[in-house]
């Protein structure tokens, strides 16, 4: 029952609508447009399936009286959800090293033995097989039935997998236990980046999933050390099967807390749940409301015009141009993640650490420490500080994801971590040669592994993950998501069965080979990726509606021929939600002025216009 105030504006909505505005004293106008279009917006029909799954209610939604207190919340929701999705990937890293559990997989010795090698790189694979999958149905459903329900369905189905992982007695019943594990993290992985990016306000996207990803290295980082603990204990059984099942402890709190949390207010909106989206947003934002919802509505309707492109097949195999606009986003999201395997964290560090494209075991990083010139106990140790030096470094994300962009700090972390591997893999040489020297070239090559994992973690850890986010249409945005856990999948599945053979067949050069590959994909981020930092999500398909190259820079160039002011693509947007299509006079007469200095000024004009300074 609407009260009269209530009733009041929903018939001056009405009559302004219809063209009687001039009869209507007193209106707020920014919110009558949004009325006028969310009127438009029509009411998605209910996905058959929906009313047996678990579902967003408003009614339980959580009230805090402060904008900036709910999103803090939402964040340390998603943050905890990534904090056992770091737990799950990095518990394995020991459990891999347990003498009982590897015999009662008949899996031991793994040392020498190429069968049993290959075996327990097997095991740690299938994981992805099932994570590859979850992240597809995970989209699907997220998109139909809203990111809450796709949420809690991956938190059931990961709790099944982590019961059937700590009771495991065969090699057959824990590969079975890992797919089911990875159905449910691969769905978790690819909605709760896109739920955390939809409720976050547009100015603070990167800072957010920064702390989310902080607490995901906090998750891998405790799962070791209540490993290392747990090894001490005589019984062996118990040293590996503990720590497995205390992943239904994080998720049990999650299941708990989920269903008092607000579904995402795009989504919301194009179910036809305005009035929803907009509760939520009043929730989350200090100001602008309005301007908000009004730019996602209309989002919306535009998105339903393409209605044909949401699925699998048509982003992969398109039809259309708005289908080949999709594919170009696909293919920008799987590399990027692909990339990040590429740059060489997964080798460095643990063998099963996917969730952050980690994914080498700890015995690997041990290994190299070892013969560095360390015992294995201090290697164990130094594994583990290394962790925790790599967790607090993702704070420095938390302030330049936003302030410098996703490009530059991007490129330049590559080329970092390129100069410490150069370095590293020298020294490792020298290491490996044993000599009067050895420890201190061993203490050297431990020296760069941290700077390396620190720099990683405050450049190229949260980015790949945060790209996709900001990339697709709402429509399709969860999709988008799975797409880019389909290229974390493939490029630590492959990672995790080579590894162990390129560490015995090359050694030190593995160091080398990752410096080339970090050198590799820097060309890949400066003339394929646009700077997406400031912008609002809905501004995002300007880029892709109006260019047709594939470099930034000419796309930009395209941009700006057809009068767009924000034309900019390799820099950091600083403006808000609403644009201009008028192009900026201000802007032309700084371009010619630049053209009128030394070299040196130009240099670094285009090297500013390329977003790296």
């Amino acid at each position: 029952m609407r009260n009269n105030s209530e009733l009041s504006s929903s018939v001056e909505s009405s009559r302004f609508c219809n063209g009687a505005s001039n009869d209507v004293v007193s209106f707020n106008t920014s919110a009558t447009v949004v009325a006028c279009d969310a009127e438009k917006v029509p009411v998605t029909p209910e996905w058959w399936m929906s009313k047996y799954l678990p579902s967003y209610s408003a009614a339980r939604m959580f009230k805090f009286s402060n904008p900036n207190s709910y999103n803090w919340a939402n964040n340390l929701l998603a943050g905890l959800a990534i904090l056992f999705y770091g737990y799950d990937q990095g518990v394995m890293s020991q459990v891999n090293l347990n003498e009982d559990y590897l015999k009662l997989m008949g899996i031991y010795p793994t040392t020498g033995n190429s069968r049993n090698l290959a075996a327990l790189g097997g095991i740690v694979s299938v994981y992805y097989g099932g994570s590859l999958i979850g992240a597809l149905l995970g989209g699907s459903i997220a998109d139909r039935s809203g990111r809450i329900t796709a949420i809690i369905l991956g938190v059931i189905i990961s709790i099944i997998g982590a019961i059937f992982q700590a009771s495991a007695m065969n090699i057959t019943w824990m590969c079975c236990a890992r797919v089911v594990t990875g159905l449910g993290v691969g769905a978790i992985d690819a909605v709760i980046p896109v739920w955390s990016s939809e409720v976050s306000s547009h100015q603070a996207r990167g800072s957010f999933l920064a702390i989310e990803f902080f607490l995901n290295i906090s998750g891998l980082s405790l799962a070791y050390w209540i490993e290392i603990f747990a090894s001490m204990n005589h019984n062996q059984v118990m040293a590996w099967r503990t720590p497995l099942a205390l992943q239904v402890v994080f998720l049990l709190a999650i299941l708990a807390l989920v269903p008092f949390f607000p579904e995402s207010p795009r989504w919301l909106a194009k179910a036809g749940r305005v009035s929803e989206a907009r509760t939520v947003l009043q929730a989350t934002r200090k100001d602008g409301v309005e301007a908000e919802l009004s730019a996602i509505v209309r989002s919306v309707m535009l998105d339903q015009e393409h209605a044909e492109n949401n699925s699998y097949l048509r982003m992969l195999f398109p039809r259309t141009k708005s289908q080949r606009q999709l594919r170009w986003r696909v293919v920008l999201s799987v590399w990027l993640q692909i990339m990040q395997e590429l740059v060489g964290i997964g080798v460095i560090t643990h063998f099963l650490l996917p969730a952050l494209a980690i994914s080498l075991t700890s015995y690997v990083a041990i290994d190299l420490i070892q013969g560095a010139g360390f015992s294995q106990g201090e290697a164990k140790l130094l594994a583990g500080f290394n962790n925790l030096s790599y967790m607090f470094s993702v704070l420095f994300a938390v302030f330049t994801l936003d302030r410098f962009g996703r490009r530059s700090t991007m490129v330049w972390g590559a080329a970092g971590m390129a100069l410490l591997l150069l370095i590293g893999g020298i020294l490792d040489k020298y290491a490996q040669a044993g000599g009067p020297n050895q420890w201190a070239y061993g203490a050297g090559v431990v020296a760069m592994t941290f700077l390396y994992t620190g720099t990683f973690g405050a450049t190229w850890l949260v980015t790949p993950w945060l790209y996709p986010t900001e990339l697709f249409p709402t429509y399709v945005r969860a999709k988008g998501g799975a797409w880019s856990v389909v290229g974390w999948s493939i490029g630590n599945g492959i990672v995790t069965m080579i590894t162990p053979f390129l560490f015995q067949a090359i050694g030190y050069g593995v160091l080398l080979l990752l410096f080339s590959l970090n050198i590799f994909v820097i060309p890949f981020i400066i003339f394929m990726y646009p700077e997406t930092s400031g912008r609002p999500l809905e501004q995002i398909d300007d880029f892709f509606s109006n260019a047709t190259s594939w470099n930034v820079f000419t796309a930009s160039k395209q941009i700006r021929e057809q009068g767009f002011t924000n034309h900019q693509w390799t820099r950091k947007y600083h403006g808000g939600i609403e644009q201009s299509n008028t192009l900026s006079m201000t802007q032309i007469s700084r371009d010619v002025d630049a053209e009128r200095h030394g070299w040196a000024n130009k240099l670094r004009r285009r090297a500013s216009d390329a977003g790296l300074m």
